[in-house]
């Protein structure tokens, strides 16, 4: 089995920080691709960041220069710097891993997704 567990959400007033962290456990080979995604009321869920394994990044445009995303592979984690923090960033936040994990004999390349942790920003 493989978990995704996410934390750091929270308030935080405009123009703050927060960061958040995502650790992966379970029967992991290897993690390939890991992200955030969020998810505001009404909207559909969007790629706020991504890094490869190797350490290339992408980032949504709205994100940029605001957002660090980095990952230590020791760790099997992945984190999202969120500074100067916008009231339009109040979303869900999930953490996503392209990973291969074990099954029986065999290993399996499968998307996972973390339960999700609420960012909100506000005065």
């Amino acid at each position: 089995q493989v978990q995704l567990v996410e934390s750091g959400g929270g308030l935080v007033q405009p123009g703050g920080s927060l960061r958040l962290s995502c650790a992966a456990s379970g029967s992991i080979f290897s993690i390939l691709n890991m992200g955030w995604y969020r998810q505001a009321p009404g909207k559909q869920r969007e790629l706020v960041a991504a890094i490869t394994r190797g350490g290339s990044t992408n980032y949504a445009d709205s994100v940029k220069g605001r957002f660090t995303i980095s990952r230590d592979n020791a760790k099997n984690t992945v984190y999202l710097q969120m500074n100067r923090l916008k009231p339009e960033d109040t979303a869900v936040y999930y953490c996503n891993a392209d990973l291969a994990h074990y099954t029986g004999s065999y290993t399996l390349r499968e998307d996972f997704w973390g339960q999700g942790t609420q960012v909100t920003v506000s005065s």
